[in-house]
């Protein structure tokens, strides 16, 4: 069992948050912990508590906290004056970046797309992504799926179904359709045929598409994982109809769900692909859209940031490159994870008659309301676990752990899960007898 130490003397003192930052923060909220330290899987905060990481920053930090090798790269680099801004200019960094991550990542999987440095979030890549698909086939609408995730800017927003979300644009989110992801009418219905009705239909009222847009696991709508046969199906659709696929795995990517890219081995290659999140290795901001050659039709300088190309990301990409995907090993380590993690939490979901979602490391369990999920996450960070929802109600219970974790480390936090799970069921069931 996971013990975190009770907090030494009275909480510190938070008013200074309350008084001088944003109400739009949210993870503060449920997690009211003043955080100073980090290593591997663990955080701790300024109290002498220490909690396992199962959010690892929303898949930001698939390899854990201030890996060491990540890390020392890092200090060397910076110790030898190296470039830290250089907008798109040549740099040493970006030169090791590029060649590491074309022998290791693309070439082995039989990749010949273009990396585009974009501003160093997931919604800038999308935001490359769209603008371009959009520029290379004369169109303007794009289709996005249900439940779907891909940003908080103007564009990405648009193709995020999130209805809290997209009330905060204060503006028309247009040219976007949301059409239903695999499975959203229950396994009897196939929405990659309804799709393809629709766009054969030409009285359905949908637009010849610039893009279909895609999650192959959806992150934050649920964890709900599409079919390879689907994806496939999804990829033919788009282009028949002329459109660009772009596969978003700025969540799912790195690792996350097993290979590299979340896609692999499902018989198509997307035209474009997102990449951010776990792409610096150490939680430093580092985004880039991949292009198929023939789709990079971009005029100089036509979409930029102050931020493209983080040279201190690049140093630490480079690094976890090396260090992790030189070999087959990390993958099977992280498919045998993976396994071990779905057959626990299959388990568990069995004993309440709950049911499980995702794939490889990016999996959860449907309590089937958000006031139950927040009842138990609540429970287990009080436990020493940091664990969060997602879901159109917040009613998945989702474990995000390092894909670093010890097979021990990660019985224990699941431990903490399957527990705080059972007392709040049987706190429901005490309620509802009386």
């Amino acid at each position: 069992m996971i013990m975190t130490p009770e907090p030494s003397g009275s909480l510190p003192d938070r008013t200074l948050y309350e008084r001088r930052e944003s109400q739009v923060r949210s993870y503060a909220r449920s997690m009211p912990r003043q955080f100073g330290r980090a290593e591997g899987v663990w955080m701790h905060d300024d109290q002498g508590g220490r909690y396992l990481d199962f959010l690892s920053g929303c898949s930001t930090l698939n390899y854990g906290h201030n890996h060491p090798i990540l890390k020392q790269a890092l200090l060397d680099y910076i110790a030898a004056d190296g470039i830290a801004h250089g907008l798109d200019l040549h740099t040493d960094a970006k030169r090791d970046f590029l060649d590491t991550f074309e022998t290791l990542i693309l070439k082995p999987r039989g990749l010949d797309h273009r990396v585009m440095f974009t501003g160093p979030t997931g919604t800038n890549a999308v935001e490359a992504a769209i603008k371009l698909a959009r520029k290379v086939t004369g169109r303007e609408m794009v289709i996005a799926f249900t439940n779907g995730f891909h940003g908080m800017t103007l564009g990405a927003l648009a193709c995020t179904g999130n209805a809290t979300k997209r009330g905060g644009a204060g503006v028309p989110l247009s040219h976007v359709a949301h059409e239903p992801y695999d499975g959203y009418y229950g396994p009897e219905v196939d929405t990659a045929d309804l799709l393809e009705q629709r766009l054969a239909d030409p009285s359905s009222g949908l637009d010849a598409p610039a893009a279909i847009l895609v999650e192959t696991v959806q992150g934050e709508g649920g964890l709900n994982a599409a079919s390879p046969a689907w994806l496939r199906r999804i990829a033919k659709i788009a282009k028949a109809h002329g459109a660009l696929l772009i596969v978003d795995d700025i969540q799912a990517g790195c690792g996350r769900t097993g290979g590299f890219f979340s896609f692999e081995d499902m018989g198509f290659v997307p035209d474009i692909v997102t990449l951010a999140k776990s792409l610096s290795g150490m939680g430093l901001p580092f985004a880039l859209t991949l292009l198929r050659p023939e789709v990079d039709q971009w005029s100089p300088g036509e979409h930029n940031g102050t931020f493209r190309g983080n040279n201190h990301a690049f140093v630490t990409a480079t690094a976890a490159l090396r260090h992790f995907w030189s070999t087959d090993e990390f993958r099977r380590d992280v498919d045998r994870r993976g396994a071990l993690l779905a057959s626990r939490l299959a388990s568990i979901a069995a004993d309440h008659g709950f049911e499980t979602r995702g794939r490889g490391m990016m999996r959860g369990i449907n309590v089937g309301s958000g006031e139950l999920a927040a009842t138990v996450t609540a429970a287990c960070f009080d436990a020493g676990l940091i664990i969060e929802t997602s879901g159109a109600h917040d009613e998945v219970i989702k474990v995000l752990a390092p894909l670093v974790i010890d097979d021990a480390v990660l019985g224990a936090g699941l431990d903490i899960l399957e527990a705080e799970i059972r007392r709040a069921m049987a706190a429901d069931y005490a309620v509802a007898a009386e």
